[in-house]
């Protein structure tokens, strides 16, 4: 039965045009939505895939931009026999990314000082720990890092950026990150680059990041793209027969999360305001309001159909509360709801957490912001039944709905039963893994990754930031659009890129574990009280800087 809101669950400080919802949305099972379309599939589109969003799309895991060769949309590259022509960033450098992976910061502490740091060791676990970020600095700040790829380049296929929202994928450029970077060079008096002596992130890591995705995507006369104009402009070269017609075949668009995740990594609910569209002025906000979200949706909805695409895939919202980066704290109030009286970090337990003390969203905002994702999501849906409408051939690739079913704490535990959605079964229930994934001790689930002595002990699907999917992660969103790509008519072909692929198309997970690192090698020193994330935020405030940063 459908549940009712009750006054316990509102926030007072929740503006008018959010919807609140005693239970989430349901998610659409049929990526048309139930309209036929006419496809025209004259000539063969010179670009395969091209991808917008932010650091879901880029390939964002454990707090860093690293292994870009596995992000969904490198994985969905491969499986179409299109894997070498596939263009995306890179970002090798010492520390294994870009700003800090945290994967491989614990790898090195772990090598250096061993499962546990005793408390004898942390002078010197903190001198290890500054040069290890010292020298990724100098890295990016300096040295090679700091080079960006040449203009005059092609144009990458992976247009994503970590930590952008809608307006940053409708405006921002190389040139708008290059002169932020040229108006930010702090010098001392010998007219060398300053160095914070404790614990330094490589300043304006958002923008370094950027240019290696963006410094390519220009016009003839060298004029910097946005992401979307970059599209627009791979999609005019049109067929490889003629020049006319599609020049991309599929376009994924998933973007939306970071209008609302920023109140998730800050415990701190700031709505929008009127200046919302001013990239200069809008970082304050946390969460975007549903009337903003629309507004920059239509915007981008409109520079979308510029774009010469065949098929079009937009992707909802996930709910951000379900990252386990908050963690929900304190015993729920009433066994039917999905919500916790408060969430805040991931290794703060029940008995230690303090609400005078210690940073957190409430139960109440947690569900405001959720039902505004929802309404965002609705939008979302409404732009491709209106495109399917017109006739063009957009899908919806339900990532909110994926997330939801794996979501162990809220909805997988038998306590957490009775806080399931009315639609729970009709869409499925709980998401079943790969085999592959089944077959793992201890199972597989989205709660914060630990492990010891004996490897993983809980966790799978999100990294060491707590926010962002594993490799497998990742390859269960690439699994899930090829099956929407499917659905279009996409085909895919064998490594040739020539054998056309009959039947279901399926990811090698077996495979793709060897190439997890954190999956198939876990880090002995990430215990269960995540004792080692805990000592890196206590003692340089990395974490809580690299979550609220740019993400």
């Amino acid at each position: 039965m459908f549940k009712a809101v009750t006054p316990r669950m509102l926030d007072v400080q929740t503006p008018p045009d959010v919807i609140i919802q005693a239970e989430p949305r349901r998610p659409e099972t049929d990526p048309t939505l139930g309209i036929p379309v006419t496809v025209d599939r004259i000539g063969t589109p010179r670009h395969r895939l091209v991808t917008l969003g932010d650091s879901l799309t880029h390939g964002f895991q454990s707090a860093a931009i690293f292994n870009t060769s596995l992000s969904y949309p490198s994985l969905i590259a491969q499986e179409l026999g299109w894997q070498s022509q596939f263009r995306y960033p890179t970002y090798k450098s010492p520390g294994d990314g870009l700003p800090l992976n945290l994967e491989s910061l614990a790898r090195s502490l772990e090598s250096k000082f061993g499962d546990k740091i005793d408390w004898y060791e942390i002078p010197g676990a903190v001198l290890f720990a500054n040069n290890y970020l010292n020298n990724i600095e100098n890295f990016w700040e300096r040295e090679a890092g700091s080079i960006p790829p040449d203009p005059k380049g092609p144009i990458n296929h992976n247009l994503a950026v970590y930590g952008w929202d809608l307006r940053n994928t409708l405006s921002r450029t190389a040139d708008n990150a290059q002169a932020v970077l040229n108006k930010n060079l702090p010098k001392n008096d010998l007219g060398e680059r300053i160095t914070d002596p404790i614990g330094q992130i490589t300043s304006y890591h958002n923008e370094r990041a950027a240019l290696r995705v963006l410094n390519s995507a220009r016009n003839s006369e060298g004029v910097a793209l946005s992401p979307i104009q970059a599209a627009i402009a791979l999609g005019a070269e049109g067929n490889q027969e003629t020049g006319d017609g599609d020049g991309i075949e599929t376009l994924i668009v998933m973007i939306g999360a970071n209008n609302a995740l920023g109140s998730i990594l800050t415990f701190r609910v700031a709505w929008s305001g009127d200046d919302y569209t001013e990239m200069e002025e809008n970082d304050k906000y946390t969460v975007w309001r549903p009337i903003h979200f629309k507004a920059e949706l239509d915007r981008l909805v409109a520079e979308a159909k510029k774009v010469r695409a065949r098929h079009v895939i937009f992707s909802t919202v996930p709910h951000v509360t379900i990252a386990p980066y908050a963690r929900g704290v304190d015993r729920k109030v009433r066994p039917d709801s999905r919500y916790y009286p408060f969430y805040t970090l991931p290794w703060i337990s029940d008995q230690a957490f303090d609400a005078n003390k210690h940073p957190h969203l409430t139960e109440q905002e947690a569900r405001a912001i959720d039902s505004a994702i929802d309404q965002y999501n609705e939008a979302i849906a409404e732009v491709v039944r209106t495109a399917r409408l017109e006739g063009k051939d957009w899908y919806l690739f339900e990532l909110c709905g994926l997330l939801d079913r794996v979501a162990y704490r809220r909805y997988i535990t038998p306590e957490s039963a009775a806080a399931r959605p009315s639609w729970w079964e009709a869409v499925g229930g709980r998401y079943e893994l790969p085999p592959a994934l089944q077959a793992l001790k201890p199972e597989v689930d989205s709660r914060f990754f630990s492990s010891g002595a004996s490897g993983r002990t809980q966790g799978g699907i999100f990294a060491l930031d707590g926010v962002h999917p594993t490799t497998v992660g990742y390859g269960l969103m690439a699994q899930e659009l090829i099956k929407v790509m499917q659905l279009a008519g996409v085909k895919f072909y064998q490594p040739d890129g020539k054998t056309e692929r009959q039947g279901t198309i399926t990811i090698d997970f077996a495979r793709l574990l060897q190439q997890d690192t954190l999956m198939k090698n876990p880090p002995r020193s990430i215990a269960n009280d995540l004792s080692l994330l805990r000592w890196i935020d206590e003692n340089f405030n990395i974490f809580g800087r690299l979550l609220r940063s740019n993400f």
